[in-house]
C-alpha cells in the first residue's frame, strides 16, 4: 500500500493539535478541494442528528479484511505495518510477526507480537456504523468502510486492553483514558461519520460538542471518497 494514502496518521493528528486552521467557508457548498479541511468545532455542526436504527444487526452484516491492491497483505496488516514505531518484522504472506506500536488511546508502548497485544480496529465501530446508516448500504460499500485505507481516521492499531474497553460505544459513553488523545479521537470521529454520511444521536451529539468546545485548534480532514 502507498503510506500516502493514510496521510493523517494519528500521531500527526496529536502533533498537530496546537495548529490553527483557517475556518472552513466551503462547508455551506461543495468545495474542489479532495480533502475539506475544518477546526473540529466547527464540523462537528455538519453532523446530521438522527435516532440510531433499532433494527438486528446481524453478525455477518460486514464482509472481513480483503487485499485490495493485491500485494499480499490485506488491510489489518497495512495498517500494522503503516502505523508501527519502527519497521515490524514481516513472515510469508504478510504476517507481521513482531514490532513496536504506540497504543495512543491508553498511552502505552506495545513490543513483541501484534496478535497478543494490538489490535487493528474502526475508530467508529461497525456496530456503530451500522447503527448509523449502514444498515442502508449495500455489501460493496460496507466492504470500502471495513478496508478504508484512504483515511487516517477510519482504522488504527491500538492496545488490545483499549480496544476491549472501548467496545462498540460511541463518545458519549467512552473516550481514550489518555486524556490528552480525546481531541484527536473526536476529531477522527466526526472526520469518519462525515466522510460515510453516517449520523449521531442525541448524546453522541451533544458529547462531540461538548468535547469539541475544548478542541479550539484541532485539526480535521474529511478525504473524499
Amino acid at each position: 500500500m502507498n503510506s500516502n494514502l493514510r496521510t493523517l496518521s494519528v500521531a500527526t493528528a496529536l502533533l498537530l493539535a496546537a495548529a490553527v486552521l483557517a475556518p472552513a467557508s466551503a462547508a455551506a457548498a461543495p468545495s474542489a478541494d479532495p480533502e475539506p479541511r475544518f477546526q473540529v468545532r466547527k464540523a462537528v455542526q455538519l453532523l446530521g442528528t438522527m435516532s440510531e436504527y433499532k433494527g438486528t444487526y446481524p453478525a455477518a452484516a460486514f464482509p472481513g479484511w480483503a487485499d485490495a491492491d493485491h500485494d499480499g497483505c490485506d488491510t489489518r496488516a497495512e495498517v500494522l505495518r503503516e502505523e508501527a514505531v519502527a519497521a515490524p518484522r514481516i513472515e510469508e504472506d504478510c504476517l507481521v510477526a513482531s514490532g513496536q506500536w504506540y497504543s495512543w488511546y491508553d498511552d502505552r508502548q506495545l513490543t513483541g507480537d501484534p496478535a497478543r497485544q494490538v489490535e487493528v480496529h474502526h475508530l467508529v465501530p461497525l456496530k456503530e456504523a451500522w447503527e448509523s446508516g449502514a444498515h442502508a448500504w449495500d455489501t460493496a460499500t460496507r466492504e470500502a468502510y471495513v478496508n478504508d485505507l484512504a483515511a487516517a481516521a477510519t482504522l488504527t492499531a491500538v492496545s488490545a486492553a483499549a480496544a476491549r474497553d472501548r467496545g462498540d460505544r460511541d463518545p458519549a459513553e467512552w473516550l481514550p483514558p489518555y486524556a490528552p488523545a480525546r481531541c484527536a479521537y473526536v476529531a477522527d470521529w466526526i472526520a469518519t461519520k462525515l466522510r460515510w454520511g453516517l449520523t449521531v444521536d442525541f448524546l453522541e451529539a451533544v458529547k462531540l460538542t461538548e468535547v469539541a468546545q475544548g478542541c479550539p485548534n484541532t485539526p480535521l480532514a474529511v478525504p473524499a471518497r
